[in-house]
């Protein structure tokens, strides 16, 4: 033994690149061995005594091992303990670790990147992300900078063509092996490479041939009644992908997590599930334990299978690297399984993607992952640069480290210093004491029979540490290779030492659940998953947002961040969004207490916010624990300004949404003429809008500030301010309707008094009496109050009534005005209660002006109506009804609908997509964006444009500002051929 430790300690010590921990395993590595061989021989000289020294002594061959186990596990623990101690004082203190992760085709702001962006951060790395291994800085060949190397989907072959996998070093990690990948390659038709080099033996595997590959055959589920007759009732008939996670080739060691995704002939959409509860559930107590057996038994059987070949090759250095599989298990009437597809990462196609299922439990899998290998890696890591004090030190270290063990060695004591106390570790009946002497000769005869094939390298004693360093953590991971059957009692193999250790835990954990003692958990009694916390809600945040399409949150999402930006372009109209909770025992609602957990938002131009509540989920009324926020800015539609020459291109509909299945959609050559010389007749001429473009091939060629509605053949006049006060003195508008009638009120006020001081959300009735200089009254209702149960509900007459008594004295002439309409609610009948009540009440020569239906519940949101395509077409159908019906009774007409159809997309915030108004409030004497003087500005239509200005602002820029502004261009355009149609005899 001395003569290899000497050895041993001589190569390491002109490897100049390894630090004090790797030397500390080198000279472990045979002091292990030392004691484990002298313990089991001075057991076996007690044995070889006198017979009554023999029968006390005697110990069967299950408790030699077990006593040798207990050995081995704390001697680790004290390695570990030394490791951990060494690193802290050898590596420099403020040294950066580096992790890579290769995106591939994957943004940056991916879910999945940024979880392993997260999760490396806590753990202390430093993270640089890039696409491809060719792109990075960091993969030189040949450079130790990094430390750990992820791959990620696309990227995978880029790592293998740029990565030295056998020149790795020690503390390098990479989670790629590639033997596995090349293993479970196809050879063709779908055969697992593997497979086809075991043919014909490879029809004893548990394992469909073709396994492999894109190639492979469609999987289907056999039908219940296929089962076989002789199988034990109940018969389990499913498909479950399994996810393993292979940590070492050489000896195999993989682990299985705890969650699962089942497929069943009643659920042909997958769910995620615990496999224990699924077996659980399907199986009952009694062959539940023995299935999960069987699942791990047949992966068990295909790895060794695949790795066969490995263990021919020369040793890889990557002593950390680890991969990802998915096992695609079909059980068809028996308790065992059959492999029928095995993928090279972990695949969760099955679960529905509307739900964001398959990227949470990926997320959540791959956390688990991340945290059950990391903590090793960090205490083992190997610094390639250190100074040459640090290597000095180490020597010193070294030269202590022989020192002990030669004294150690010449005196034959098993002293405390190595951790090998003999009382403590062999626990036998005679307590056999620390001044127990093996004679010289007996030792050296020990030593001098060590040999190379004895003795631990640095590589097996890394995956001892590793594996005894995750056998006893409590995780999401079960252990499927090595398994306690293979462990040999005669062996002191790493393989059998690996399945000593497998035991050793598994006895500690059965011993505890006979006599009730409060153990340390361990792998066997998984903790619970990320996904699994029980409970109350005692960490109140968020593991991530998901989102379709995914968002570019800034900053990154972080849990304890609770604010958010991100953008989106102009044909981005709805947003899906998942808040995932770090406990279940969390909720998360969306907006308000009671708010869906998931939905579907749409996005209006310009800001929009989306509230996230996470609660503690308690009834009648959950309390709200923290509030996230993420402000979401929808860019406008692309423009190009004009510079000289340009065309004039018209739409009357857009292409995504044809109302009009008859008509032409999206833009087309306008025919220009000279401006029509008169005014339109009504508000309801049918028209078009017309914008100049460089082409009208392509929208982003036009310039949409210039966009304008143009009536066929006429105009409706621009009412300049003056005008519009002098023809609204002594005038009373009353509007009725939803928000979208109030949002024409409120631009009507802002137009009179060059300035909005009061706005609200108003639900109810409202009277504004000091509009215009005291000279005129805007007042309002809203209908209908929706939010109210149908008997609770005001009707239309009610609300009417109510409107014309809080707006008396009212005037039986066109002094009186009343708007009517709203979004989609307006029908016939509600035409002939306005002329009824008019009538009743001496009011049937008022000014009725009706607002006709418009754009809006046109998207999938959730929590309120949806239109399909031909909804909407029957909608088209009816607001015609409505505005010959309005006509018939002498009304005035503004078409809104024809106005807000070409350009659905432009709405503002509101959930149902039908708001193309916003009020904002101004806080500098800068007068609003779409209301600056254009009156310069060379028109290229005669139409009404969605962006004039009112041409008298410049003149009457006052000291004291707008407080709010009425902002929406569409909006724009139907309001002011209101103002034209109640001042019909001004002009511009």
């Amino acid at each position: 033994m001395r003569c290899l430790l000497l050895r041993a300690a001589g190569t390491l010590l002109r490897r100049r690149s390894l630090s004090g921990p790797l030397l500390l395993l080198g000279v472990a590595a045979c002091l292990f061995y030392q004691s484990l061989t002298a313990a089991r021989n001075h057991r076996n000289r007690l044995r070889s005594g006198p017979q009554q020294q023999q029968q006390r002594e005697v110990r069967t061959a299950a408790e030699d091992v077990l006593m040798e186990t207990r050995e081995l596990v704390r001697s680790l623990e004290d390695l570990q303990a030394q490791v951990r101690i060494s690193s802290q004082r050898l590596l420099p203190s403020r040294r950066r670790r580096w992790a890579v992760v290769l995106t591939g085709r994957r943004p940056v702001w991916d879910p999945e990147v940024q979880l392993y962006q997260r999760v490396l951060q806590q753990t202390g790395f430093q993270v640089q992300t890039t696409r491809y291994a060719e792109t990075s800085s960091f993969l030189r060949p040949g450079d130790g900078g990094w430390s750990l190397l992820l791959c990620l989907g696309s990227s995978e072959q880029s790592c293998l063509r740029r990565i030295s996998f056998s020149q790795l070093q020690r503390h390098q990690t990479v989670n790629l092996l590639p033997g596995l990948l090349e293993a479970f390659s196809d050879a063709g038709g779908g055969v697992c490479r593997f497979y086809s080099s075991l043919l014909p033996t490879g029809s004893d595997l548990p394992m469909r041939p073709h396994s492999c590959g894109s190639t492979s055959q469609m999987l289907q589920i056999p039908p219940d009644s296929d089962s076989p007759v002789e199988a034990p009732p109940p018969a389990l008939v499913a498909m479950v992908n399994v996810y393993a996670l292979v940590t070492s080739v050489m000896p195999l060691t993989s682990f299985l997590h705890d969650i699962s995704v089942v497929t069943t002939n009643q659920q042909p959409r997958g769910r995620p599930v615990k496999l224990s509860d699924f077996l659980l559930q399907q199986l009952g107590p009694t062959n539940c334990h023995q299935a999960l057996g069987q699942v791990k038994q047949v992966i068990g059987e295909v790895l060794q299978a695949a790795t066969a070949n490995e263990m021919q090759r020369p040793i890889s250095r990557c002593v950390l690297c680890f991969q990802l599989l998915t096992f695609t298990l079909l059980f068809s009437g028996s308790i065992s399984p059959v492999v029928v597809q095995v993928n090279s990462d972990w695949t969760f196609s099955s679960l529905s993607d509307e739900t964001f299922e398959g990227q949470i439990t990926k997320d959540l899998i791959l956390e688990d992952v991340m945290n059950f290998l990391l903590p090793l890696r960090t205490h083992l890591e190997t610094d390639t640069h250190l100074e040459t004090d640090t290597h000095l030190e180490t020597d010193t270290h070294l030269e202590d480290t022989h020192l002990k063990t030669d004294t150690h060695l010449e005196d034959t004591h098993l002293e405390t210093d190595t951790h090998l106390k003999t009382d403590t570790h062999l626990e036998t009946d005679t307590h056999l004491e620390t001044d127990t002497q093996l004679s010289s000769s007996e030792t050296r005869e020990q030593l001098g029979s060590c040999r190379t094939t004895e003795c631990l390298s640095e590589n097996q004693l890394l995956v001892l540490l590793q594996f005894q360093q995750q056998i006893k953590t409590p995780s999401a991971f079960q252990l499927i290779c090595p398994s306690i059957s293979s462990s040999s009692p005669s062996s002191l193999g790493i393989s059998n030492l690996l399945s000593r250790i497998m035991s050793f835990y598994e006895l500690q954990t059965n011993i505890s659940c006979r006599t009730d003692e409060a153990e340390e958990p361990t792998n066997q009694q998984p903790a619970q998953s990320s996904s699994q916390n029980e409970g109350s809600c005692v960490d109140p945040h968020l593991r991530q947002i998901y989102t379709d399409p995914a968002l570019s949150l800034t900053p990154s999402f972080s849990p304890q961040v609770k604010e958010y930006r991100a953008e989106v372009t102009f044909d981005t109209v709805t947003i899906r969004i998942r808040p995932e909770p770090m406990s279940s025992a969390c909720s998360v609602h969306l907006d308000e207490h009671r708010g869906p957990r998931m939905a579907n938002f749409p996005v209006g131009l310009g800001n929009s916010r989306i509230s996230i509540l996470v609660t503690d989920g308690a009834d009648p009324e959950p309390i709200v624990m923290t509030i996230y926020t993420v402000h979401v800015f929808r860019e406008s539609r692309p423009s190009l300004p004009m510079f000289g020459d340009h065309v004039m291109c018209s739409f009357l509909q857009d292409c995504g949404l044809q109302v009009q299945p008859g008509r032409f959609c999206g833009l087309q050559p306008h025919i220009s003429s000279e401006g029509p010389d008169q005014t339109c007749s009504s508000g309801d001429v049918p028209g078009r809008w017309v914008v100049p473009c460089l082409s009208c091939s392509d929208n982003r060629t036009c310039d949409w500030r210039e966009v304008a509605w143009q009536p066929d053949g006429c105009y409706h006049p621009l009412v300049d301010r003056p005008l519009l006060q002098e023809c609204m003195t002594d005038r009373k508008v009353m509007f009725i309707g939803d928000s979208t009638n109030r949002g024409m009120m409120y631009f009507l006020m802002e137009r009179v008094n060059s300035s909005l001081e009061d706005w609200g959300k108003a639900h109810d009735t409202l009277v504004y009496r000091n509009l215009n200089g005291g000279r005129s009254l805007v007042s309002y209702s809203y209908y209908p109050q929706f939010w109210l149960g149908k008997k609770q509900r005001p009707t239309f007459r009610r609300a009417l009534l109510q409107l014309l008594n809080r707006s008396r004295p009212l005037e039986n002439s066109n002094r009186t005005v009343l708007v009517v309409g709203g979004v989609q609610w307006l029908n016939m009948g509600h035409l002939r209660t306005v002329r009824e009540v008019l009538e009743r009440e001496s009011l049937g020569n008022i000014l009725v002006v009706v607002k006709s239906l418009g754009m809006g519940f046109h998207l999938p949101v959730d929590g309120i109506r949806s239109l399909s395509l031909a909804e909407i077409q029957t909608l088209y159908q009816e607001n015609a009804n409505i505005i010959a019906t309005a006509k018939h009774h002498g009304y005035e007409v503004i078409d809104t609908f024809s106005i807000t159809m070409g350009r659905y997309k432009e709405f503002l915030q509101g959930r149902c997509a039908c708001h193309f108004h916003e009020v904002e409030k101004l806080w500098s004497t800068k007068p609003p964006s779409d209301t600056s003087s254009t009156t310069n500005r060379t028109r290229t239509s005669p139409g009404l444009s969605s962006q004039l200005a009112l041409s008298d602002t410049d003149q009457e820029v006052e000291s004291k500002p707008s407080t709010y502004h009425v902002r929406g261009p569409v909006n724009q355009v139907y309001s002011e051929i209101l103002l034209s149609r109640i001042c019909p005899k001004t002009r511009n």
